[in-house]
């Protein structure tokens, strides 16, 4: 995590589809200015929909997982 651009963690339930699709939106469109993260409480797999509706405009999830948000406890400051 780079300490020069400004952090945002979307959180969520299972860290499935809404939150992911926010990190991805952040990344592309403010990527330069901003550090964007997705966490969930109780993570789970993401949805093959999100990544379908996310292909069609341009953006891979592919190399997205869901995760807890336990990952960024402490760590987000």
């Amino acid at each position: 995590m780079s300490a020069s651009k400004e952090r945002v963690l979307f959180l969520c339930t299972g860290n499935t589809a809404r939150s992911q699709m926010a990190e991805a939106f952040l990344r592309k469109y403010a990527g330069r200015h901003l550090e964007a993260f997705s966490a969930g409480f109780m993570p789970s797999v993401i949805n093959p929909y999100s990544e379908r509706v996310m292909r069609e405009i341009g953006i891979d999830l592919s190399g997205q997982y869901s995760k807890s948000v336990r990952e960024y406890l402490g760590k987000m400051s």
